[in-house]
This record gives structure tokens, C-alpha cells and sequence, in this order.
């Protein structure tokens, strides 16, 4: 017999059924005549309060709320990849068939396409014993992806018979399964996972592998660890999505899935439209090939909004679990932390800090703590990264929002504005910005890149924080009264921020620069410096330095040096010798 409330009152997404319903907590329920998705949030004997992720304009009092017996979930199988859907994974494009071009309500589609036939390889034989996690069948869901049909995790059991190859749907049966109390179970594609709930996994990594994402100041200055967790905070017009943008297209995750959650429909437009075109640069193939995306816009109802960061986090850990690395783009979390907040006033909480509700802190490092490199259930290793942009009011970092984020990351990519208006990107700031990574990471770059990797990176950051205290001091008096070796200082670190920090998003060779190249780079301005100042103890003054234009030609590196001619980075050392010689030489 199905459980039913009565509607007693509606306070906007939120609302209250009298009486003693029998409902579940966080069970999904349909509400109203035009059965709207709800979740059930709050019990007591006398009280049901349900959040509505549809516009609830027009519900009334005395409608009827149906249960479903189970939490909200979302579906899991092949079809996830080149799709995009709402905020509770209903796919936009089926919502277009039925309702144009804005979701109506009610609206009831299949997450996933029930009709397409996909090739399927069967992997079990009868006789096998299963546990939770082990792949039962390999699927081609893209050309760039194979989906591993998995066992769900609470089920083991012993094959008794499967279906040739060949040609299935998502609801087809593949294998039965014979568990251990006798009973026969039908396994299929397709599995259900509640959104709230992480998939498990068998231990979690400490962070060792960095995802290279090919933008020098990530990698390089400020790395993220795959399966590690980084912010990237900024004002409007700082460049958030662009970052975002980068490391979607070139970082070496496999699967990106993408949350628009909470902005503006012309951006999350621009967003739907740029990733439909983009090519793969690894396979040629469409990026879409590898990407789910979720568009949340801001126009849309916030319960949804609330729910669209944990869907994306489960579609996640399932290609996780099936031994894929993966980044989430969550953009951004400042939207949905003011979904939270208006959630938290309709229930008449008591608020905290600028209105944000107290749990603020414990949802956000909820979410930031289902990141990891995860050692899964059927032996294989997988990976869940998660990149926030936060979106801080009048770019003020003090505000909720960014501090409670910065207390669960270790990666935080503080956006400048400054450096936005003067054209610098990306216009992460080198002193604001930190990566608790580095030394985590640090024997790899040695194993793979070179023993000195970190030295040179330390080398830079320390000329960098040298340039700020000595601009404080030029402000003040000018740059003529600085000895030259101070005056040295500031003619690197420009060479570091034009030629290494600032990157061209647009230049084909400088778009997206490998870990090697980065090094060599590296390499060669602090030979520069090296050289440099040894002149300068010989009492050169730098603007004898500054008329070979020596200092112009390193910045230039980025653009003239292809990348795969790496090669070219000798002819830059000898020509650093050269100038060192013939300066000596000329003022001997």
C-alpha cells in the first residue's frame, strides 16, 4: 500500500505535511497532482518537511505527496558520457523533446536512453564467484571510454548462467547470480546509488601522482596530486571558468564531469557550446567523448541546485570504481553554499556567519572529503579530483564561503584581479596561492622529470617573494636608488612572470606545456640569473646587462620554442654563455 501526506502548507522549495506520514528520512517523494521531485529533510511525530527541486508556484494545501520507498538516486550505466542533464540527471535534450526550450514541471524522462542497444562483452563464465565491484561486462560507451558493467556493492554470489555477446540494453539481463542465502539475482547494466551516500572502496592513497593539467603555474608552482582537492577563488571576470576550461581540455584525468551549478544561463550556454565543439587533444575524438555535464543554471529551483554538486560526485565515483581517473569542474560552489543558505531561512534556522547556515563548514568538507586515489573493490585504481571555483562577493576572500573551503583543500589557486585587468593569465596570484602537494609530489617530479625539479621551483617562488619587498621599497623612493644586484632581482622576476606564470591560452605551443618543457624553462632563466649576477659581482651594472635584449629573448622561449623540440632549449644556454662572455670581454 503506498504512503501518502497531505500538503499543509508551502514556504517556496520547502514544504510541511501534518500528521504522522510514515515517510523516510531523505526518501524521494513525488508531490502534488503534477508530481514534482522532493526529497524528505525533516521528521517528527507530528511534522514532514519535503524540499521540492521543481518550481513549486501554484502547489497548494491539500495535495497529495506520494512516497517511493527509496532515497534520492541517480542511475549508473552506460549513456553518462556526451550527455547533459539537470541538476537530479534528467537529460536536457529528452526535456527539450517534451517541453521546448524551459523545463516545465513535472516533467518525467528517463535519465538514460532504455531503447539504445550497446555492443557488450560479457567478461564472467558460470561457475565464477562475484563480489561487490567486479566487472561483469566491458561496454564501448564512447570511442574514447570503455563502461565496465560492475556487480553492485552489497551483492555477491556465484554465476549460474550469462548471455552471449553481443547486443543489449541497459535493462536487459546479463549474468544471474546465485548468493550465498539461495536466492537468484538478475544483474543487468544498470545500477541505482543514492546521491548522498560515497560509493565504497577498499583504502584510500596518500596523494603521490600529480594530474598535470599543462598550465605552468598549476603544475609547476602550485600542483594538485590526482585525487587531491583545490579551490579556485576569484572575483567576477577573474578568469574562474577559463581555469576550469584549461584543465578540462588538457589535464590527463580521463573522464571530466562538469557542474554548472548555480550561474548565469548565457554562461553555462557558452559553457554547453564550447565543450560540444572542443576536440581531444589525446585522441582527436570530441571532448564531450569524455565529459558529463551538469548545467544547473541560476534560474533554476535551488533545491535542485543543492542536489546537483552530489550528483555530479556520484557519477564520478562510479567511473572511479571502474579504475578511471576523473576531475570534477564544480562551478561553483558560492552558488550552491547560497542554496544551502536559502534552504536554511525558509526552515527558520538559526543562521551563522553572513546568513550561511552552521553547517556550512561540515556540507562543504562533506563534499571536498569523497575526493581521494581510491584502491577499489575489484582491484583496480581509481581516482576522483575535485576543482571548486568559488565565487567570493566583491572578490573578498574573508567572506564564509572561501575560508571554510580553504580549511578542506589543499590546493588553493587565489584569483587577482589586478593581474586580470593588466591582461596577465591565468591570473592566479603566486603569493596568495598554495599548494600543500608540493613536497607530497616531489619524488615524482624526481623520478620523472629531474632530481632538481623542486629546487628550481623553490629558486622562483623566493625571487618572486624577493620582487614584492623590494616593489614595496621602489614605490616609496623609485628603482634608481636600488643597488644592481636588487635591481637584477626585479629584471628576473619579470622574466618569470611574463615568461613562466603568464600563459597564452590561444597560442597553439602555449596553450598546454609539458612537465619537461616547464623544467627547461626553468632551467634556463635561472642560468640567466646565474650568469647575471656573477657579472653583477664583477661590477657590470645591469643596464650593461639589459642592451643584449638577453632578457627579452627568455621571455620570447614560450613562443619560439616548439613543443616537441625541446632540443632548442642548448642554443638558448650556449647563447647565455655567449652574452656572458662578450660582456666580460667588452668591459675588460
Amino acid at each position: 500500500m503506498a504512503r501518502t501526506g497531505i500538503i499543509y502548507g508551502v514556504n517556496g522549495p520547502v514544504i510541511y505535511l501534518k500528521g504522522n506520514t510514515g515517510f523516510k528520512m531523505s526518501e524521494m517523494v513525488y508531490v502534488g497532482d503534477e508530481k514534482l521531485v522532493g526529497e524528505v529533510i525533516a521528521l517528527d511525530k507530528n511534522m514532514t518537511t519535503v524540499q521540492v527541486y521543481e518550481e513549486t508556484s501554484g502547489l497548494r494545501p491539500g495535495e497529495i505527496v506520494e512516497a517511493t520507498g527509496n532515497a534520492v538516486s541517480v542511475t549508473l550505466a552506460p549513456g553518462i558520457l556526451n550527455n547533459i542533464f539537470d541538476g537530479i540527471e534528467r537529460p536536457l535534450e529528452r526535456i527539450a523533446e517534451h517541453s521546448g526550450a524551459f523545463i516545465s514541471r513535472g516533467v518525467s524522462v528517463d535519465s538514460l536512453n532504455l531503447e539504445k542497444k550497446w555492443q557488450t562483452h560479457i567478461t564472467v563464465s558460470p561457475g565464477d564467484v562475484l563480489h561487490g565491484g567486479d566487472i561483469i561486462a566491458e561496454v564501448p560507451e564512447t570511442s574514447a571510454i570503455t563502461h565496465k558493467c560492475m556487480v553492485p556493492p552489497n551483492i555477491t554470489g556465484t554465476v549460474i548462467s550469462t548471455v552471449s555477446d553481443g547486443e543489449y540494453t541497459i535493462d536487459e539481463t546479463l549474468v544471474t547470480l546465485k548468493t550465498d542465502n539461495g536466492g537468484d539475482v538478475e544483474l543487468t547494466m544498470t545500477q541505482r546509488w543514492p546521491i548522498r551516500i560515497p560509493r565504497p572502496t577498499h583504502h584510500r592513497f596518500p596523494a603521490s601522482v600529480p594530474l598535470v593539467t599543462g598550465q605552468r603555474i598549476l603544475d609547476t608552482m602550485f600542483p594538485i596530486a590526482k585525487g587531491g582537492t583545490a579551490c579556485v577563488p576569484g572575483g567576477f571576470g577573474t578568469g574562474k571558468t577559463m581555469t576550469q576550461h584549461q584543465i578540462a581540455k588538457w589535464s590527463d584525468a580521463d573522464i571530466i564531469i562538469y557542474i554548472g551549478c548555480g550561474e548565469r544561463g548565457n554562461e553555462m550556454t557558452q559553457v554547453l557550446e564550447e565543450f560540444t565543439e572542443l576536440i581531444d587533444p589525446k585522441s582527436g575524438n570530441p571532448l564531450m567523448d569524455r565529459t558529463a555535464l551538469i548545467a544547473n543554471t541560476s534560474n533554476m529551483p535551488v533545491a535542485a541546485r543543492e542536489a546537483s554538486i552530489y550528483t555530479g560526485l556520484t557519477l564520478a565515483e562510479y567511473y572511479r570504481d571502474m579504475g578511471y581517473d576523473v576531475a570534477i569542474m564544480a562551478d561553483s560552489t558560492s552558488r550552491w553554499a547560497e542554496a544551502l543558505r536559502e534552504l536554511s531561512g525558509r526552515l527558520e534556522e538559526m543562521p551563522a556567519e553572513e546568513g550561511f547556515p552552521a553547517y556550512l563548514a561540515s556540507r562543504l568538507s562533506a563534499f571536498y572529503e569523497r575526493a581521494g586515489m581510491m584502491h577499489n573493490l575489484n582491484g583496480t585504481d581509481g581516482s576522483v579530483s575535485i576543482i571548486g571555483a568559488v565565487s567570493p562577493q566583491g572578490g573578498d576572500f574573508s567572506e564564509p564561503v572561501t575560508q571554510n573551503t580553504k580549511r578542506f583543500v589543499r590546493c588553493f589557486w587565489g584569483l587577482d584581479k589586478s593581474l586580470a585587468y593588466s591582461r596577465h593569465f591565468p591570473a592566479i596570484h603566486w603569493l596568495t596561492s598554495y599548494s600543500e602537494y608540493l613536497n607530497d609530489l616531489s619524488p615524482w617530479y624526481g623520478e620523472h622529470i629531474s632530481p632538481k625539479f623542486t629546487d628550481y621551483r623553490n629558486q622562483l617562488m623566493a625571487l618572486l617573494n624577493q620582487e614584492s619587498s623590494l616593489l614595496e621599497i621602489v614605490k616609496l623612493i623609485g628603482s634608481d636608488v636600488l643597488p644592481d644586484d636588487q635591481k637584477l632581482i626585479l629584471e628576473i622576476a619579470k622574466v618569470i612572470r611574463l615568461g613562466f606564470l603568464q600563459q597564452n591560452a590561444f597560442h597553439p605551443d602555449d596553450t598546454c606545456v609539458s612537465l619537461k618543457k616547464q623544467f627547461k624553462m626553468m632551467e634556463v632563466i635561472l642560468h640567466l640569473y646565474k650568469k647575471s649576477r656573477h657579472l653583477i659581482t664583477m661590477n657590470m651594472p645591469v643596464s650593461i646587462l639589459k642592451e643584449e635584449n638577453i632578457f627579452e629573448r627568455v621571455i620570447a622561449i614560450k613562443y619560439d620554442v616548439p613543443n616537441d623540440r625541446l632540443d632548442l632549449f642548448d642554443n638558448y644556454m650556449k647563447d647565455i654563455d655567449t652574452f656572458y662572455e662578450r660582456i666580460i670581454e667588452r668591459n675588460a
